[in-house]
């Protein structure tokens, strides 16, 4: 802690302890020492903060005594000019002093018959702790906000007050500066009005706690209970009482103006108990070491735009957004609904114009949360029926993000963007065709809404690596274009990151059970040659997730003992998927359509069906809405494939896995592929290309049919014998 911050905190303290033994003194002359003091039945914790810091019961002015001498027992002097010494410890101890001596003078004004004004909630029960406390500990209310004294201007305190409940984030305003309050900044700016119940503050999340600086010790003793309350910690259990807040107690300090010693003592109270103090003055030093905060304890940010996002980060409040505010429904029931020609205002991607998603990481500094730019024409710039090019630019930082999150969140914008109803979201990476409905255009919903959606739920369900979240969403061709590039080069580091591995080099494979939920027999087993059917998670984005979530549905596997190598089985992935299927698939084999091949759920990329006739198997990708050689189409296909069962001749895949080595490997690989829609080969064309050749068959993609060449079976074996395919020469599939 800085010379300056501890000589301020340690004169505010002096002054602190010093008021609360002058009024110590005249109280017991005026009442004696038998006069109660407290708030009687709104706390069972007497003094909370004597209670839990010095285990002290504290009824009466008598017992106050005790409290009053202990805070200055903790104050050392204030440091010398010429003095340099290292001086957290003794900063903190005087912000206990500070602390105890407060909570000491709030009580002697009980004895005194203080009642506070209007507008003012002053003590906050102990029922308010239950009732609101149990949502800080558990995370449904991100945290609270102690804000001191009023802003530079009502525009800036409504602003910062705005930001917090968009959060969620409870706000209580204390102090003065010069007589104005931020409590008559919320009236004038409109946030409640002077009359206004104090219920009604407590429900927009903005509570007035006292016009004073004293008055400060109410929120921080409401927070000391949480560790009484909820924690479970006994009195005078000071440490444990105090980790409890760091931990689990999401609450941060912001202060406007220079800082005066009383609000500097008070506001090392608050670090002691783990809450940051951000301040807006130029001339506060910062204290950035962490320990005593999770992050860092005194902060300055003097942008008005940036004051909430910095104290977001700094006391790590994992923000969720429970209600999306967009102009159209919003749940899992709209998921896969599919806008037809008729009904659609506009379209992107797929085969009409450029379309790309992307997600990566930047240092937390280089971007504001929930900042959501369109750059180029918006959806109401265009024809009905017309097409726009789009990128989805997500750009998220976090102290605990790392690049090999980036592709795990990427994925899940499939599903966040499938939800809001009359846009529908197919495809991934820069294979996206999207449409919005003419009915979702009329009630409102615009692209920025897409960025509303993916902030929301980047946090929600990644709060514990993600801190900030910025979308950018583009339609301009050239700013689509500066997406695709990059996003073009993290996609093949991606995919070429675990070219080098192969299943014999790794004993430790990964399950995914995500889709459990409606397929409750489905795991699949993930290695480094063959990915999740879905496409959506390699080998190192299970390790990856499995390091995020410990206890979720991407756990380790040890593979064992290997039964059979040509198909894909290890006695240690049978007994996990046994035990793992709730005892239904007791064989699974990675390499194998027709014995024992893994259950698929119905979030497969692509779908291999056998084409006994031609005696080799097609694929055909979900994008494809046209017939196929088997007499099915993608959806009945898939009726019989998914859904967690076993189903020899049918398997559920990603696409990536077509170019595996390992790709169905016991039944010949990639030369049994002899038919697949043109728009699917055209997407794997490159890395397919590498394995045939591997294979010694360069030309053989040009001997897959398509929907070109051939629409029945019989038709797929006339083309086969034509063009020479090798799965001609193979032995009999059936």
């Amino acid at each position: 802690m800085s010379k300056q911050v501890f000589t301020q905190v340690i004169r505010g303290a002096f002054e602190w302890v010093k008021q609360a033994e002058e009024g110590l003194e005249a109280a017991l002359a005026e009442h004696g020492p038998d006069k109660p003091v407290g708030w009687g039945e709104l706390t069972s914790y007497s003094l909370p903060m004597s209670f839990a810091l010095m285990g002290l019961e504290v009824k009466t002015l008598g017992d106050l005594k005790a409290q009053v001498e202990h805070a200055r027992s903790l104050l050392k002097p204030v440091p010398a000019e010429e003095t340099w010494l290292p001086y957290l410890g003794d900063g903190l101890d005087a912000g206990a002093a500070a602390m105890l001596a407060q909570e000491a003078l709030t009580a002697i004004r009980t004895a005194n018959g203080h009642k506070m004004p209007p507008g003012w909630q002053g003590f906050i029960s102990d029922t308010t702790v239950r009732e609101l406390g149990i949502q800080l500990v558990d995370g449904r209310m991100p945290g609270f906000a102690a804000i001191l004294g009023p802003a530079p201007s009502t525009e800036i305190a409504v602003k910062t007050v705005r930001e917090l409940q968009q959060r969620a984030i409870l706000t209580f305003l204390f102090a003065n500066r010069d007589g104005v309050t931020m409590r008559e900044q919320m009236v004038e700016g409109g946030v409640f009005k002077d009359d206004a119940p104090l219920e009604e503050c407590w429900d927009l999340y903005v509570v007035p706690v006292g016009p004073d600086t004293l008055d400060g010790i109410y929120v921080l003793n409401w927070s000391i209970r949480g560790a009484l309350t909820f924690g479970g910690h006994k009195r005078g259990e000071s440490r444990k009482c105090l980790d409890y807040t760091k931990r689990r107690i999401h609450a941060f300090g912001i202060t406007f103006g220079e800082i005066p010693d009383d609000w500097f003592a008070l506001g090392a109270g608050a670090i002691l108990m783990g809450f940051p103090v951000i301040s807006d003055s130029e001339t506060t030093p910062e204290v950035r070491p962490t320990g005593v905060t999770v992050r860092e304890a005194l902060v300055v940010q003097t942008d008005y735009d940036k004051i909430v996002p910095t104290c977001i980060d700094t006391r790590a409040v994992k923000v969720k957004i429970e209600k999306i505010d967009i102009p159209v429904g919003y749940a899992a029931a709209f998921e896969g609904e599919r806008v037809r020609k008729d009904d659609m205002h506009v379209q992107f991607g797929y085969k009409y114009s450029d379309g790309v998603e992307y997600t990566h990481m930047v240092d937390p500094a280089e971007i504001q949360d929930g900042d959501i730019e369109v750059v180029g024409p918006e959806i109401d710039t265009i024809e009905p029926g017309g097409a726009m090019p789009l990128a989805i630019d997500v750009i998220v930082g976090g102290r605990k993000m790392q690049r090999d999150f980036e592709g795990i969140i990427e994925r899940q914008l499939h599903q966040y963007l499938s939800h809001p109803m009359g846009f529908m979201h197919t495809g991934q990476r820069d294979q996206l065709w999207c449409r919005i409905s003419k009915k979702a255009f009329d009630a409102g919903f615009r692209l920025e809404h897409l960025g509303t959606i993916i902030h929301a739920k980047v946090h929600d369900d990644y709060g514990g690596i993600v801190d900030k979240v910025a979308v950018r969403i583009a339609t301009d061709p050239d700013a689509v274009a500066a997406v695709i590039g990059p996003a073009s080069e993290a996609f093949t580091y991606r995919d070429d990151r675990i070219a080098d591995m192969t299943d014999e080099s790794i004993d430790i494979y990964y399950s995914c059970t995500i889709c459990q939920s409606y397929a409750p027999d489905h795991v699949c087993v993930i290695t480094p040659q063959r990915l999740g059917l879905c496409g959506a998670y390699n080998w190192l984005d299970g390790r990856a997730n499995y390091e995020l979530n410990p206890t979720g549905p991407n756990q380790p596997i040890s593979k064992g003992r290997t039964l059979d190598a040509q198909k894909g089985e290890w006695e240690g992935v049978n007994k996990f998927v046994y035990e793992y299927s709730g005892h239904k698939i007791e064989r699974c084999c990675a390499y194998s359509m027709l014995d024992a091949p893994m259950t698929s759920c119905g979030c497969f990329e692509c779908i291999v069906a056998v084409l006994p006739l031609a005696n080799g198997i097609m694929v055909v990708n979900r994008e494809h809405l046209g017939m196929t050689p088997s007499g099915m189409t993608f959806g009945d296909l898939a009726s019989v494939t998914g859904g967690g069962a076993q189903t020899p001749g049918f398997l559920g895949v990603g696409r990536l896995y077509l170019s595996s080595p390992k790709f169905l490997n016991a039944e010949g690989g990639l030369k049994r592929l002899v038919w697949m829609p043109e728009s699917l080969k055209e997407m794997v064309r490159e890395r397919c290309q590498k394995q045939a050749e591997r294979l010694g068959e360069p030309d053989l993609l040009d001997k897959i049919a398509t929907e070109d060449d051939a629409m029945t079976e019989e038709e797929v074996l006339e083309f086969m014998q034509k063009v020479g395919h090798p799965a001609l020469e193979l032995d009999p599939l059936m």
